[in-house]
């Protein structure tokens, strides 16, 4: 086999295009066998098979930098720079990442997992090329989704504006390809890119200047011919009014055509944007035909598996929606480019005029929120806890200034598992309690989900409702709606000498933990907070007046998290001896890896939490 050649992008240097055909069968191959058995994004890479031999065959990794936007499409790139072993553990805990990351290869240029970023990575790097004298290449891979992102264009329009050598490749999975188009293109990309029509373009334009008396006339007026000429037959006129030579649109599957385009991108001078057409899932007809549904795909459960009978959180949160739309005309539905990740799908199809999918904008979501609430309506925005981060000016200036009742459906909250880094929900909670006027809440189970969400729907103000990803406890549903009493926690169990303050998740996981430590001869209070903000007062006080000592545990950063916000509590009430132990999520990234192995790794576990209650309450007996 070819592939088994290829340890470093130079070993396919020297392969004749009949081999990067097959190469690229192999490859694709390769990522059907691996990734439907560890898991993974699935029809991205797909899609990209071609275009990264191109840029590996062409460009020269490490030296020339490679920047992928988002990085799900990468896997291509690592089997081509030496880690095709990696696959056997991809996305697994200690494994291989499914995103580039510069730790990992020194072929990563970039940590990514957010879109629309390359541009502007691409560029600082393009920028630090030319101040330290390199002669060094910088090429950007986004894809179109991508490209709905305001950074993107904002990157775009200064990288156009300072003219830096630097190759922006918009990977366009969504249009077919025509063939006439095509052929115009191509004909209309050599001519363009041709260095002898370019210098021909400018000694015209030079000797045109030298006629005083009709120069300018005939120059405007050809200038006039033209951008008309242009604005008729090039489709990437925005581009160049940018500032960029636009090239294709070409076929992102066609080897040749990439090779040569690519060779044109790199001899011509300034900002060059490649509009290249690919499949999502090319060469696995199932994932052609549905690349949606085949956007990632999850490992086999094995035959002795058995099906969550629970309905997911992201599935409740869209039922309850359609239920609320439907009593109340009011509530819209707003989200990010997550339309189907939110379980929305069905709501835009009963509620078309009433659910929006912005796009990779997520900035724009919250201040269209605060405009539909300013119009009377109740919006809903419901984004995962990773993507809120990029809109916090909005949620501060736009939302929450104005007390504006705007409901953040925060889905993703807390650990995701194999995404990584990038994904998980572990911030939402400390950079939203420091804003005023917004509520936060999160439900112990999915039946208390759908109150919140009717809860949150009744308030004056914005708050957000943070929900895990993940299946239910198979609680049964209440039929009926009800509201909860604002910073009202709810005790579980009571007991003596010491109190589980648990949030969300953490609350089973605390039942779990008091049983334990009642054999042990510990009895535990259990509390689901339910409110971060506000707090139940009247709870923590009483807890202070019975001297109880107290563990609080949230799947967040404990650094801002719900234990900081009861130790501050304390701290303004001049209460200063409570002995509080906070747990969640430590000072530092969390790789990825599945959700048990990652909370295990911390100790956020019924082991960990029974060691931490027995280190800080040694002396309890067994009971007789």
């Amino acid at each position: 086999m070819l592939l088994e050649r290829v340890n470093t992008p130079a070993d396919i240097k020297q392969f004749s295009l009949p081999d990067l055909h097959r190469l690229a069968e192999e490859i694709r191959q390769f990522i059907i066998d691996s990734v439907t058995k560890t898991g993974g994004h699935f029809a991205p890479n797909l899609g990209v098979v071609e275009l990264t031999i191109a840029l590996h065959y062409i460009f020269d990794s490490p030296s020339d930098k490679i920047i992928w936007d988002v990085g799900h499409q990468s896997y291509v790139h690592k089997i081509l720079t030496g880690r095709k072993e990696g696959f056997q553990h991809l996305r697994m805990y200690k494994g291989m990442s499914g995103f580039p990351k510069r730790s990992e290869s020194e072929h990563d240029m970039f940590d990514t997992g957010h879109a629309s970023t390359s541009i502007s990575a691409a560029l600082g790097m393009a920028i630090g090329r030319d101040l330290k004298g390199e002669k060094n290449q910088v090429i950007a891979v986004i894809g179109d989704g991508a490209m709905t992102g305001g950074m993107a264009f904002e990157a775009l329009n200064h990288a156009g504006h300072i003219k830096k050598d630097m190759l922006v490749i918009l990977n366009d999975n969504e249009m077919s390809i025509s063939p006439n188009v095509g052929a115009i293109s191509n004909y209309l990309m050599k001519l363009r890119t041709d260095p002898y029509y370019s210098r021909a373009k400018a000694d015209i334009q030079h000797l045109l200047n030298k006629i005083p008396t009709i120069g300018d006339k005939v120059l405007k007026t050809l200038e006039r011919v033209k951008d008309s000429l242009k604005y008729l037959m090039v489709s990437g006129m925005l581009f160049e009014e940018i500032g960029f030579t636009y090239l294709g649109p070409i076929d992102g599957h066609d080897l040749p055509s990439l090779i040569e385009s690519l060779k044109q991108a790199k001899q011509t001078k300034g900002p060059v944007l490649l509009h290249v057409l690919t499949k999502k899932g090319k060469g696995y007809a199932s994932a052609e035909d549905a690349p949606e549904k085949f956007h990632a795909v999850s490992p086999p459960k094995g035959p002795t598996a058995v099906k969550s009978p629970a309905p997911s959180y992201a599935s409740i949160f869209a039922n309850t929606m359609i239920r609320l739309a439907e009593t109340d005309e009011r509530v819209v539905a707003v989200t990010p480019a997550m339309l189907s990740g939110s379980g929305l799908n069905a709501f835009y199809k009963q509620f078309p005029d009433r659910c929006y999918d912005v796009g990779i904008a997520e900035q724009h979501a919250a201040t269209l929120c605060a405009g539909l609430a300013c119009s009377g309506l109740k919006p809903v925005l419901a984004i995962y806890s990773t993507f809120l981060q990029r809109a916090y000016d909005q949620m501060i200036h736009d939302i929450c200034i104005q007390n504006l009742p705007v409901v953040f459906a925060v889905d993703r909250a807390g650990l995701v598992g194999p995404d990584g880094e990038t994904h998980q929900g572990a911030f939402d909670i400390a950079y939203m309690r420091a804003i005023p006027n917004i509520q936060i809440m999160m439900p112990k189970d999915e039946n208390e989900l759908q109150h919140m969400l009717y809860t949150a729907l009744r308030q004056s103000g914005p708050v957000a409702v943070r929900y895990p990803r993940a299946d239910g406890l198979g609680v049964r549903l209440d039929q009926e709606l009800k509201e909860i009493p604002m910073g009202k926690a709810e005790i579980i169990r009571d007991g003596k000498e010491l109190a589980l303050l648990a949030l969300g998740p953490m609350v089973e996981l605390a039942k779990q933990t008091a049983e334990r430590l009642e054999a042990e001869g510990i009895h535990p209070m259990v509390v689901n907070m339910r409110f971060v903000k506000p707090l139940d007062r009247e709870l923590l006080l009483d807890l202070a007046k019975r001297r109880m000592g107290i563990v609080t545990l949230e799947e967040a950063s404990v650094a801002g998290g719900m234990g900081s916000a009861v130790l501050e509590f304390y701290a303004q009430q001049g209460i200063t001896d409570m002995n509080v132990h906070l747990l969640g999520l430590p000072d530092q990234f969390i790789e990825h890896g599945s959700r048990d192995a990652l909370l295990d790794s911390i100790g956020l576990n019924v082991d960990g939490i029974a060691e931490v209650v027995k280190m800080q309450w040694p002396k309890r007996k067994k009971r007789a």
